[in-house]
């Protein structure tokens, strides 16, 4: 990934996903930064950016994808961005297509039942995504849902580490662990509360 590519995701996830002040995440614990990749993750030049720096990042990793996904909501546009960029550079004779995919909160109650929708298959070699990481427990949520599947899971790939003990959480459970961006690298960029 180029350093520009970086730079801009930088800037754009400071600029309309991060904030300063006192709130209680998801994970509850409370915390002075909030961090809202949705804004970012669901905008034209967000998915641009990431679905560039999240392909390039998967490329140099080594892994052999064939799909990408993890616990909705949050991860949805980051592998809805990634399977496009990598659709474009399938174009262009650089490098072959990665699926996107989602797995639900819980199985439906109706029809298949399924957990993961969209174009998954048994046997896929996969990267959970996730858009930020505190404690790693939405992306150990997707990586039991692929392996109950028959995905082999080769790692985690996040849009942001919150550097909160997640990617620590993640590897004790024997994932690799990449970050396309970390909060230490967005702090800079926030206007002081």
């Amino acid at each position: 990934m180029t350093d520009s590519i970086l730079s801009q995701l930088v800037a754009l996830l400071a600029e309309r996903s991060a904030k300063r002040g006192d709130f209680v995440l998801a994970s509850g614990r409370r915390s002075s930064l909030y961090i809202d990749c949705r804004l970012t993750a669901m905008s034209p030049e967000g998915q641009l950016l990431i679905g560039r720096a999240g392909l390039a990042d998967l490329h140099a990793s080594g892994w052999t994808v064939d799909a990408v996904g993890g616990l909705t909501l949050g991860a949805d546009p980051i592998a809805y961005a990634i399977a496009h960029a990598s659709a474009l550079a399938h174009e262009r004779g650089e490098g072959p297509l990665v699926r996107a995919f989602t797995v639900r909160k819980e199985a439906k109650a109706h029809g298949t039942g399924k957990l993961i929708e969209g174009p998954f298959r048994a046997g896929d070699r996969v990267v959970v995504v996730e858009d930020v990481i505190t404690t790693g427990g939405s992306a150990l949520k997707a990586v039991d849902a692929v392996r109950q599947a028959g995905g082999e899971v080769l790692g985690v790939l996040a849009l942001v580490d919150r550097e909160e003990g997640g990617r620590e959480a993640l590897q004790a459970a024997g994932l690799e662990v990449r970050a396309l961006v970390s909060a230490s690298q967005l702090l800079p960029l926030l206007p002081a509360v």
